[in-house]
């Protein structure tokens, strides 16, 4: 039987199962496996009593079969080594080999070399093809970079339109402080494979023979039961490589493999934690956690990093930092991403993009810290969600702004989806208008106020839509009561849709792409102004707002309002 990878509800049984254990390793105690819970169904929701801890059965297959183009590209390089008459023995290593092997296609060529370097192959493949009358495309060499956690020179070139890399096997030797290593030199296959990071991505595909390699005597079987162990001692492997730490949360989510037990005493120890906060440098962490959250199953490798005590050195927080955060803020922060990723599913896939789907989880997972604050080294407030962002994990600025911006958009969204949900014509209260709605009438200032707040949040807007029903008509908790109820998200889910539809309802589909009737030029010529100034801007809000309000509406219009507006109040002056 294959495996099937979990949904978004047996994502939440999982979550529930760590928090129900009571997280023997966050207590401080013993490890002790999680308790074991069965699934059943109770009023249309997924309930937990009891869950197998048991890996799953995999389905294996006992060769790989190549496509025809990876024939080709093999042909080719045996051709190199004959035409040279050359001893070396190629091996596709690492994902593509596990990959192949569980019936998955795999575009991720990388091959490893038993005695020379990848850059001088590449130039052997290159003088062969030339002998053919070919020439040879894409050569590349990529230095190695040790600041970049980048060990050795890697060569690549196109083959049958398929980039391939190559590299040296090795083996290597690391100090106490530094993922560098100290001393690397050409290694055996049995040695590069002892090296790697899990049993089930050491095994080996050799060119020349056409067979699988699994050197460490456990790549097959790892595979088979679905566990994530590491071919060497677990704790050695860390030290040697904290990123390694991740890289097995993210497989073991992604495959919904089981972590080796030995692993998670391993990952959960305070030496493995202070080495990874030490050796790793932040931009590896945000790829690797960025990678989790774009993947298949992002709630439960976030929850192995919760439930292995990882929470916070991952995403690292400033010293300092105003109001104190929320108790159990980190179990909080899971809860919001569980119920926002089972909500997704919900929702359906076509409502978000990839991107949107992937900010909206960052959004849900750091939606406890959105009014927590520090102040950067010239004593500005800055939220610590940007901090997060550009520090912890080194993501792009354009992340940091996003998820900041839907927050701030949830907080003004909470306060319309009472008007939105409904189909009553109510009307908003004086303390929901602003200034810029003195002019406008009662019934057009929902659509000017929800226009506004999509113009500014522009396509990430079901997005804050999405977090905001997270927290309508009250907040979700992260207690055992309310994961069982799965957050109420039916309910949810039929505000979320009732809020789209009200949107949409209301013509404000992509208005952020709408431009203003009226230049600022044209309000300076009303007022009489020569120049710019608060005035003019304080104007632009307001002919916005009567443009939203009046969506047929003309520029000779608009400004003929205004000069009627402008007039009133002169003579109430």
């Amino acid at each position: 039987m294959r495996v099937s990878l979990l949904n978004g509800n047996s994502s939440s049984l999982f979550l529930r199962s760590i928090f129900g254990s009571g997280n023997s390793l966050a207590s401080g105690s013993a490890w002790r496996p999680l308790k074991a819970r069965n699934t059943t169904k109770a009023a249309g929701f997924l309930t937990c009593k009891s869950m197998s801890t048991n890996s799953p059965v995999v389905e294996v297959k006992e060769k790989i079969d190549l496509t025809e183009k990876e024939k080709m590209i093999f042909d080719r390089l045996l051709a190199t080594i004959r035409h040279f008459d050359l001893s070396t023995q190629l091996r596709v290593a690492g994902g593509w080999v596990r990959d192949k092997l569980l019936g998955k296609e795999c575009y991720d060529i990388d091959i490893a070399l038993d005695d020379m370097l990848g850059s001088t192959f590449v130039d052997k493949v290159a003088q062969y093809l030339a002998s053919t009358g070919e020439e040879a495309q894409g050569l590349a060499v990529i230095p190695s970079n040790p600041d970049q956690s980048k060990h050795l020179e890697t060569a690549r070139m196109r083959i049958y339109d398929t980039w391939i890399d190559f590299v040296n096997l090795r083996s290597e030797k690391y100090s106490e402080n530094s993922r560098i290593p100290t001393q690397m030199d050409f290694g055996t296959a049995e040695e590069d494979a002892y090296r790697r990071d899990l049993t089930i991505n050491s095994m080996f595909y050799n060119i020349n023979t056409s067979s699988v390699e699994d050197l460490t005597g456990r790549g097959f079987d790892d595979l088979r039961s679905g566990k994530i162990v590491t071919p060497l001692a677990p704790k050695e492997t860390f030290l040697d490589d904290p990123l390694r730490v991740l890289r097995a949360v993210r497989f073991g989510a992604r495959f919904g493999f089981a972590l080796d037990e030995e692993l998670k005493r391993a990952a959960a120890s305070s030496d493995v934690k202070d080495a990874l906060a030490a050796k790793i440098s932040r931009e590896r962490v945000g790829t690797e956690v960025d990678l989790m959250i774009s993947g298949n199953e992002p709630v439960k490798a976030i929850a192995y990093i919760y439930e292995l005590q990882l929470f916070w050195v991952v995403f690292s927080l400033p010293h300092e930092h105003e109001p104190t955060l929320p108790e159990e803020c980190d179990r909080l922060c899971l809860a919001y991403m569980d119920a926002a990723w089972s909500l997704l599913q919900l929702i359906g896939s076509l409502s978000l993009t990839d991107e949107q789907r992937r900010l909206s989880l960052y959004a849900a997972l750091f939606f406890p810290f959105r009014t927590i604050t520090y102040k950067d080294s010239k004593g500005k407030k800055i939220p610590i969600v940007n901090y997060v962002f550009r520090n912890s994990l080194k993501r792009k600025a354009s992340d940091a702004e996003t998820v900041v911006g839907v927050h701030s958009a949830v907080a003004r969204l909470l306060s319309l989806i009472p008007f939105l949900e409904s189909n009553l014509d109510r009307e908003l209260n004086e303390d929901d208008m602003g200034s810029e709605l003195v002019d406008i009438p009662a019934s057009s200032k929902l659509r000017v106020l929800t226009g506004f707040l999509l113009r500014e949040v522009k396509d990430f807007w079901r997005v804050a839509l999405l977090i905001a029903v997270l927290a309508y008509p009250s907040p979700i908790g992260c207690s055992e009561d309310a994961m069982f109820k799965h957050y109420e998200l039916d309910k949810r889910k039929e505000v979320f849709q009732a809020v789209e539809n009200a949107i949409l309802k209301l013509g404000l589909e992509k208005i952020w792409e709408v431009k203003p009737l009226v230049t600022g030029k044209d309000i300076m010529n009303v007022l009489q102004l020569k120049s710019g100034g608060p005035l003019v801007k304080e104007w632009q809000q307001k002919l916005l707002a009567w443009q939203l309000a009046n969506p047929a509406g003309t520029a000779d219009e608009c400004l003929e309002w205004m000069r009627q507006t402008h007039l009133k109040r002169i003579k109430m002056e």
